[in-house]
C-alpha cells in the first residue's frame, strides 16, 4: 500500500516526495513516513527528532540555516497547516550546483515534503498566516555548530514571492554572504 512519488529537482540530492492518499467520503489516509521505503529510494539515513514551528504572520522567513559536521543535518520537511515556499541552497564547495537553490510550495492540500541533505543551507517563507512547518532532522540542534547565510543574497538569488513584508528573527537578518561562507562542505 506504500507508495510515493519522487520528484527529482534541479539539485539531484534535493527530493520533493509526495505521499499518496487513499480517500474516501470520511477524508483520506496517507503513509508519510518509511523508514525501509525511505533509506532505500531517498537516503540512506536515520532521523533522531522531529521539530516543528508555527509562523503567525505570512512573509515569515526561516533561514537560510545549517549545521556544521558532526551535527550536520538532513531535513525532511512538510507543512502541517498554511503554506510555505521551502528552499534549499547547495554550499557544497566543488559542486557543479555551488550557491544554486531549488524550491517547493509545501501544504496539506499537496501533502508533499522536501529532503534537503546536509550541505544545504534550507530556509522558508510562510504563504498563509498561522502556518505549521514540520521536519524529522538526523542530527539534534547545536548552537556551537548552528550557522547561516543571509536570505535574500543576490549571488543565490533565490525568487522570494512577493509578500507586503517580510518579518525575519535579527539573527537571520545578520548572517553572512555566500561569499563569506569558509569551505564548510566539500563534495565527497
Amino acid at each position: 500500500m506504500y507508495a510515493l512519488n519522487v520528484e527529482q529537482l534541479e539539485i539531484g540530492d534535493v527530493k520533493k516526495i509526495t505521499p499518496a492518499r487513499f480517500g474516501d467520503s470520511r477524508g483520506y489516509f496517507s503513509e508519510v513516513f518509511k523508514d525501509s521505503w525511505f533509506r532505500s529510494n531517498v537516503a540512506d539515513v536515520s532521523f533522531l527528532q522531529d521539530n516543528e514551528s508555527l509562523s503567525a504572520q505570512p512573509g515569515t522567513v526561516r533561514g537560510l540555516h545549517f549545521q556544521l559536521s558532526p551535527f550536520a543535518q538532513g531535513k525532511l520537511v512538510r507543512c502541517l497547516r498554511g503554506a510555505l515556499l521551502d528552499v534549499a541552497v547547495d554550499i557544497r564547495h566543488g559542486s557543479p550546483t555551488y550557491g544554486k537553490w531549488v524550491s517547493a510550495e509545501l501544504s496539506p492540500e499537496n501533502g508533499s515534503q522536501l529532503w534537503v541533505p546536509a550541505g544545504f543551507a534550507h530556509g522558508f517563507v510562510t504563504l498563509q498566516p498561522d502556518t505549521i512547518i514540520s521536519y524529522k532532522v538526523t542530527a539534534p540542534y547545536s548552537a556551537e555548530h548552528d550557522r547561516g547565510v543571509r536570505w535574500n543574497d543576490a549571488e543565490i538569488g533565490i525568487e522570494w514571492p512577493q509578500m507586503d513584508a517580510y518579518v525575519l528573527s535579527d539573527k537571520d537578518n545578520k548572517q553572512p554572504l555566500l561569499s563569506e561562507l569558509p569551505a564548510y562542505f566539500q563534495l565527497s
